[in-house]
């Protein structure tokens, strides 16, 4: 290695080792005494193109059977209720077909009150007095990219994900990730929408992403120091040429 990129090494390293502790330290304006409502309204609506588990349960499980015809898509549950529960793929107009029940609005609902309506449906149909219904997102997924240690798309068992969650799954951000510009990318109503979050300020937890949703995107900008390090590293290479060609042609030059 050239003496050059020893110093590039040296003085990258430098100025990484002498970051300000401001710039990377979390919810700095909050004191130790702080408190503040935790808000319950973090359910997830049901969306186009998601897939739902559905599994009706019963006191006399032979007549639920009817509810949970499967599909062919068989997935393994722990409901108790059933061995398998059948998967439905919301359509493009927000429904899903289910047995008896025929087509089903659900785009907009939470599970919970999927659950209840198809409670609630079936009570009215007179098959069953006491159907017990679980409902689950079976396609709840985000992704987080950029400057964090674990960079990729993550599935998510629970319907409860915090922009922080979804950080620490990724391994925490790298000491060049922009605390203060970490955006959440979601699409809403056919619309991309970006909205960034400053990790060293409190505000965060009032955000409307502070809890994300299926298919979000968390981004990680990088600080200006990992920007000159990728410049230099990225061009070192095309330098070392250059004055590698040249000492060339001087030396060509001086035997003449």
């Amino acid at each position: 290695m050239r003496p050059l990129q020893y110093t590039y090494i040296l003085l990258i390293l430098f100025l990484s080792s002498c970051m300000a502790p401001k710039k990377v330290v979390y919810f700095q304006d909050a004191d130790v005494r702080d408190e503040s409502i935790v808000t319950d309204d973090y359910e997830l609506k049901i969306k186009k193109d998601d897939l739902l588990s559905i599994v009706v349960g019963s006191s006399k499980p032979e007549l639920a059977i009817i509810f949970n015809l499967n599909n062919g898509s068989s997935i393994n549950t722990s409901s108790g209720t059933s061995g398998n529960s059948t998967s439905y793929i919301v359509d493009t107009k927000g429904y899903i077909n289910f047995p008896v029940l025929g087509e089903v609005l659900v785009e907009g609902m939470t599970c919970s009150e999927l659950k209840k309506y198809i409670e609630a449906k079936i009570i009215d149909s007179e098959y069953l007095k006491d159907p017990v219904v679980t409902v689950r997102l079976l396609n709840f997924k985000i992704s987080v990219l950029g400057e964090v240690n674990k960079p990729g798309c993550y599935d998510i068992g629970s319907e409860r994900l915090t922009i922080l969650d979804a950080i620490s799954k990724a391994g925490d951000l790298t000491i060049h990730g922009k605390r203060d510009k970490v955006a959440v990318i979601r699409e809403i109503n056919g619309k991309r929408t970006v909205l960034y979050h400053d990790l060293r300020s409190s505000d965060v937890f009032e955000s409307p992403c502070f809890y994300l949703q299926q298919n979000d995107v968390v981004y990680v900008e990088p600080n200006k120091a990992r920007s000159a390090q990728r410049g230099i590293f990225s061009n070192a290479s095309l330098w070392i040429s250059i004055i590698s060609v040249s000492v060339s042609i001087i030396s060509v030059l001086l035997l003449r």
